[in-house]
């Protein structure tokens, strides 16, 4: 609740117009959510022709592909524009909340606890399962476990907008990968709680990011970025030793690997603006939830 009355959500959905039917699963799910408090969803196609959308969504076609953060941070800027929202949630595309009180529940988290700044919805493929990627905690962890952690999962997930106010957009530059831990430690960083909350479903398909060069690459560009970015300076080489040591461990292929190299030394190449570190409060903080930031 603010001052009494239920907390209103603003939805950003990205697409890049190959989902047509997905995406209007996951609309109408969105409308389907019961509870109190308004709802404003728009949908923006990252350079792509939208398809109809049902009454009420907002459509914006984004002249090229931002990127995933690029995106998101027109999104937020267009629920800002007309909206003014209390929450931001943001949702993949071929995803589906199985749930009719989703938007409920989460309205009551962040209302019982105004350090709440994100909530971290639990994905579950369409047998329930969630693939240990999508659990936001380290070490082989249970998924169906909610509780404090130190990131969030992009494709579901739930910011409260006085902490994008402070601490800024996503990191449009980033295009792919890391833009939610870039996000999540200056949160965390400016106080705020992350919570990953298994109760809130997002049905999404099991997929694999690996099968895609782009995707090494840009996973050890933005690790590095991140790295840059904000740790302190005696940390930033153990987390980098660390990755490449982890990426090495799990035998990518050959073109994946190579692909992963070049990423990282682009990463060490070429700057990536601003500097900030967080404090070393903060990672104790971060060591205390079970996630120090040199893993």
């Amino acid at each position: 609740m603010t001052d009494g009355n239920p907390l209103n959500l603003g939805v950003v959905v990205l697409t890049m117009g190959n989902r047509p039917e997905e995406l209007q699963a996951l609309l109408e799910s969105v409308r389907s959510q019961e509870g109190e408090g308004e709802v404003t969803t728009v949908v923006l196609g990252q350079g792509v022709e939208l398809p109809a959308l049902p009454d009420g969504v907002a459509a914006v076609e984004l002249p090229k592909n931002l990127g995933i953060p690029g995106g998101r941070n027109a999104g937020v800027q267009w629920l800002r524009d007309h909206a003014k929202p209390d929450v931001v949630v943001v949702l993949d595309d071929d995803g589906l909340l199985p749930a009719t009180d989703t938007f409920e529940l989460l309205r009551d988290a962040f209302a019982e606890n105004p350090s709440l700044g994100i909530v971290s919805f639990r994905i579950a493929d369409e047998d329930g399962r969630t693939q240990r990627r999508h659990v936001p905690r380290f070490g082989s962890s249970d998924p169906l476990r909610s509780g404090a952690v130190t990131t969030f999962l992009g494709g579901a997930h739930a910011i409260r907008m006085p902490v994008i106010d402070q601490v800024g957009d996503f990191p449009a530059v980033f295009f792919y990968a890391h833009e939610e831990t870039d996000f999540a430690w200056r949160a965390l960083d400016a106080g705020w709680q992350i919570h990953y909350r298994a109760d809130l479903v997002l049905r999404h398909p099991r997929t694999d990011p690996a099968r895609h060069a782009l995707y090494y690459r840009l996973t050890a560009r933005n690790r590095v970025w991140l790295a840059k970015r904000h740790l302190p300076a005696p940390l930033v080489p153990l987390y980098l030793t660390s990755w490449a040591l982890y990426t090495l461990a799990r035998r990518p292929p050959m073109s994946g690997l190579s692909a992963w190299w070049g990423g990282f030394f682009e990463g060490l190449r070429v700057p990536c603006p601003p500097r900030r570190p967080i404090r070393w409060a903060t990672v104790w903080r971060m060591t205390k939830l079970g996630r120090p930031p040199v893993i």
